[in-house]
C-alpha cells in the first residue's frame, strides 16, 4: 500500500519515494509513499511533477487502487524500475489554493448547518472557488449577505483545524458527523478521518485542508441559484494570496 502523506501533513508538497511495481498498459507507477492527492469529495486531483533519470515528468493522471496510489505518466516518459528512488513534487500553489477553498466550503457548511440547519446536497470545488448545494426552501439576497458576514467572522475568529483517524463505530457516535444528505462512506470502511474546524465544524472527510481558518482569508459569496424546491446553491470565490 502506498503511504499517503498528505494525509498526516497536507503541507509537504515535496517527497522521496521508491517505486514499487509499474504498468506498462497504463503507464503508470505504484509508489510506497506518496503526497498527491488522488481527488475525491469535491476535491480535485493534485498537479505535480517526478523527477527520475535526469528529468521532469508531469503526473498526468492520478489513481486509487486497492494496492496503493497509481502515478500515470505522459507515453514519452520512460517507466522506471521497480526500486528507483523518485522525487516527487506538487504544483505547491494549486494545492494550497485546494486547501484555502476546502476549508471555506467546511467553514460556510458549518455556518449554515449552525444557523439553520439546513444539509448539504451537493458540492464541487476548483483552486479558489466553489459551490455548494443546501437543502433550503428560500434563498434571498438578504439572507446570502447574512451568511457571507457570518462566514468571515468565523475566517477572522482563527479556529485551529484538526485531523484524526477513528474507528468507524467510534465516529459514528459524533452527532451530525455526516452532514451530506445521503451518507457516501461504504460499509467496507473501517475507520474514518474526520476534519475538526474547532469550534464550528466537525465532519468526516478525507482531503486536505489549511492548519487555522485565518490562511482561508475573504470568502465572497459571488452568487446564488435554486436548483429545487429545497435545493440551493452557493458560489463562493477567494483571492489569491502571495506564493508561499
Amino acid at each position: 500500500m502506498t503511504t499517503l502523506l498528505y494525509l498526516e501533513d497536507p503541507y509537504l508538497h515535496e517527497f522521496e519515494a521508491s517505486v514499487t511495481s509499474i504498468d506498462p498498459t497504463t503507464h503508470a507507477i505504484l509508489l510506497d509513499r506518496s503526497t498527491f492527492y488522488p481527488g475525491g469529495g469535491g476535491q480535485p486531483a493534485d498537479h505535480g511533477w517526478l523527477n527520475y533519470a535526469g528529468a521532469s515528468y508531469p503526473v498526468i493522471r492520478l489513481r486509487k487502487a486497492p494496492e496503493g496510489l497509481w502515478h500515470h505518466l505522459p507515453p514519452e516518459a520512460p517507466l522506471p524500475t521497480p526500486g528507483t528512488m523518485i522525487q516527487g513534487k506538487l504544483d505547491w500553489e494549486r494545492r494550497y489554493a485546494l486547501m484555502r477553498t476546502h476549508t471555506a466550503l467546511h467553514i460556510l457548511c458549518g455556518v449554515v448547518f449552525r444557523d439553520y440547519g439546513a444539509l448539504v446536497t451537493g458540492g464541487d470545488m476548483e483552486p479558489l472557488q466553489g459551490r455548494m448545494d443546501f437543502e433550503f426552501e428560500s434563498l434571498t439576497k438578504d439572507l446570502v449577505a447574512v451568511i457571507e458576514e457570518s462566514v468571515n467572522r468565523e475566517v477572522q475568529a482563527a479556529h485551529p483545524v484538526r485531523t484524526a483517524i477513528l474507528p468507524r463505530e467510534e465516529a459514528f457516535q459524533i452527532p451530525d458527523l455526516i452532514r451530506t444528505k445521503i451518507n457516501l462512506l461504504p460499509p467496507e470502511i473501517t475507520h474514518v478521518r474526520t476534519v475538526e474546524i474547532v469550534g464550528l465544524d466537525l465532519q468526516a472527510d478525507g482531503g486536505t485542508h489549511v492548519r487555522n481558518t485565518a490562511e482561508v482569508g475573504l470568502i465572497r459569496v459571488v452568487d446564488y441559484k435554486s436548483k429545487g424546491k429545497i435545493n440551493k446553491r452557493l458560489y463562493i470565490a477567494l483571492e489569491p494570496l502571495p506564493s508561499r
